[in-house]
């Protein structure tokens, strides 16, 4: 394996080191090392991460590979600096057994562009009536320790409790998807002015934030750990922060398009603004930004959900939910957090990488930049603004909501366990 000398990058955005990588570890780092038989990649001015970890991909292989594979989905969360991502259950068929799961983590083993983490299905065709094979799927080669039905709530409360109990016995987490889903029935945007104004049924916040407060009570209440995902209200923001003040095994994800967009997108009916959860209000949008900088909200997310694109070029109410976003993530989060002075780089590795990889329990990704460690990193060039141009992306869809949308930073270099994924801004 090649060696690599990433010279002179600012590690977390502070002091400028070099980091020497042999032998897919990470072998020193420190001022003037000799580069000796390693190859070269000049950081200055850079700024040098560990790999991003993704709770939350949809790579929709297999059933949906129109929209996206493990393969062009894996090379997007390259492109975009990701040494790991979670691929959500709903596939087709879905995510609810060992053999799926083990058929997503082998197809991301072949591609070899990151590390694929196989979400499981929390109830049998994520129905929402019985559960699935938690356990068989915790022991199979994928060691599943994620389980959601996201796209769908689990709506029953027993159901529910059942999961939390059962994940205790190999310290998994359930993922939740918030959406009581009988006040969101027909619901198209948030409820809100804008809705009003749009004449589209309201998805009100409350929808959200009343499975929030049931479910950090049944994981108060069974001792287990609970994680929501898509985090979009300052109400659901506001229930974390009390369920963390009483000790409830909870941790939270907030997307980069709930970071940087609001509600106010969708006053012209383009499709592409239409996401589960709703884009929010201004307030929710602040709300959400200081919520991940003061830690109540632990990570940020991509919810990466391709489609193809005559399933977004169509009026409101017949398209489909979802957004792009591995690509762009690092970028939006630059913008919102880091332009905003809310969080600084070091913040930014804890929220799109230890963090992530914490709550996944994954040994071998969110390490700190450090010799003996996993030489799992990402290059970043904070410096150039550009526009977000669909057709350059990597992924296999093109529904991006920031489309002409001047963005700042680009991803230089991606490393997977020393290997280049990504050098130059191109992949390897």
């Amino acid at each position: 394996m090649t060696a690599y000398l990433i010279r002179n990058g600012r590690i977390l955005g502070g002091e400028a080191a070099d980091v020497l990588v042999r032998d897919g570890v990470i072998a020193a780092v420190g001022r003037g090392l000799d580069a000796g038989d390693a190859e070269v990649v000049d950081a200055t001015g850079l700024v040098v991460l560990p790999g991003l970890v993704d709770l939350h991909t949809h790579l929709r292989e297999p059933g949906r590979e129109d929209a996206e594979t493990v393969e062009s989905g894996t090379k997007a969360a390259a492109m975009g600096g990701y040494t790991a991502v979670h691929a959500m259950a709903n596939t087709d068929p879905v995510a609810d057994t060992a053999g799926v799961v083990e058929q997503v983590w082998r197809l991301g083993r072949e591609a070899g562009y990151c590390d694929v983490h196989p979400v499981g299905a929390v109830t049998n065709g994520i129905r929402g009536e019985q559960l699935a094979e938690l356990g068989a799927m915790a022991d199979s080669a994928a060691r599943v320790r994620v389980f959601s039905d996201d796209g769908h709530c689990v709506s029953d409360a027993v159901i529910m409790r059942r999961a939390l109990e059962y994940v205790k016995a190999f310290d998994g987490v359930v993922a939740q998807h918030a959406q009581e889903p009988r006040l969101t029935e027909g619901a198209q945007l948030n409820e809100g002015e804008m809705s009003a104004a749009l004449g589209l049924r309201g998805w009100p916040a409350v929808a959200e934030e009343a499975i929030i407060a049931r479910d950090v009570l049944l994981a108060e209440h069974v001792g287990s750990r609970l994680h929501v995902c898509h985090v979009s209200t300052a109400g659901s923001v506001e229930i974390i922060r009390w369920a963390k003040s009483r000790g409830c095994q909870v941790t939270a994800e907030v997307t980069p398009h709930h970071l940087l967009l609001d509600d106010t997108r969708a006053c012209g009916y383009d499709p592409i603004f239409k996401v589960n959860p709703p884009l929010r209000t201004v307030d929710d949008v602040t709300a959400l930004r200081h919520a991940l900088a003061d830690g109540t909200v632990d990570c940020v997310a991509t919810d990466h959900a391709p489609h193809p694109v005559e399933a977004k070029e169509t009026e409101w109410a017949e398209a489909a939910m979802g957004m792009i976003g591995l690509e762009t993530a690092l970028p939006v989060v630059q913008e919102a957090m880091i332009e905003t002075g809310l969080l600084d780089w070091a913040g930014v590795a804890d929220r799109m990488s230890f963090a992530p990889a914490r709550i996944g329990r994954l040994d071998g990704q969110g390490r700190p930049i450090e010799p003996g460690a996993p030489a799992n990193l990402t290059v970043y060039d904070a410096s150039p603004r550009r526009a977000v141009d669909p057709a350059a992306m990597t992924s296999k869809s093109r529904n991006t909501p920031y489309a002409g949308l001047t963005l700042p930073g680009r991803v230089v270099a991606t490393f997977l366990r020393g290997r280049p994924t990504v050098l130059e801004g191109k992949l390897q």
